[in-house]
């Protein structure tokens, strides 16, 4: 009898938990954030425990894994409304490689090692760092890399200016533009800060996304 009840459980949590995730709309296992991951495993745990402790209630489980799922549905939303939260919860994503120099004091703050580094070059076919034009620390971990052309000319890849209404000083940085030339910019362009959904730098160029126009 315990043993059908095991399987009955353990059958009941698969189709729940596979409801659940979809309700959370996850993403690949790849992609998870460390937000994922937290709630991926408390629910993982509390799922193995109920169907060990076949005496305990499945209430006494499926009301906190609803707890939780609520809990990350609400931040998700406020990740989505609120861009300080966003960067608190989940990360920012940070320059690792910059024209194929190692940024070694983002390696320290990040904890991320050389040969963690050297392993996602080695994945990506690069045998030279002179190779890469820039690599990005993703947050979820993931090291994306850009490398230059041929001929080495610069490449043409956007480069985040104001993300929902927030300047991204250190892309100003890299560019080695100023707030007041993007004030300046924006003036022209009569559009407040707080009204940009994306604005981006390419080819020496700006383009602007109103949070406006996504609406619509």
């Amino acid at each position: 009898m315990e043993l059908l009840t095991v399987v009955c459980r353990t059958a009941f949590f698969y189709v729940f938990i596979l409801i659940i995730y979809r309700i959370m709309g996850k993403r690949e296992i790849g992609q998870l954030s460390i937000q994922d991951l937290v709630v991926s495993i408390l629910i993982a745990e509390m799922v193995a425990i109920s169907i060990e402790n076949t005496k305990d209630s499945l209430w006494m489980t499926i009301l906190p894994i609803v707890i939780l799922v609520i809990l990350e549905i609400v931040a998700a939303f406020a990740a989505l409304k609120f861009n300080r939260f966003r960067n608190v919860i989940e990360g920012k994503p940070v320059l690792i490689i910059n024209k194929g120099v190692i940024n070694f004091k983002e390696m320290v703050r990040q904890r991320y090692t050389l040969d963690d580094l050297l392993l996602e070059l080695r994945s990506n076919n690069i045998k030279n760092l002179t190779d890469v034009e820039y690599a990005v620390l993703e947050n979820n971990g993931k090291l994306n890399v850009f490398k230059y052309n041929f001929l080495k000319i610069k490449s043409e890849n956007p480069f985040p200016l104001v993300l929902d209404g927030v300047v991204q000083r250190s892309t100003l940085k890299y560019i080695n533009k100023s707030e007041a030339w993007l004030k300046d910019l924006l003036r022209k362009e009569q559009v407040e800060i707080t009204d940009i959904f994306y604005a981006f730098y390419k080819n020496n160029r700006a383009f602007i996304i109103k949070k406006d126009d996504v609406r619509a």
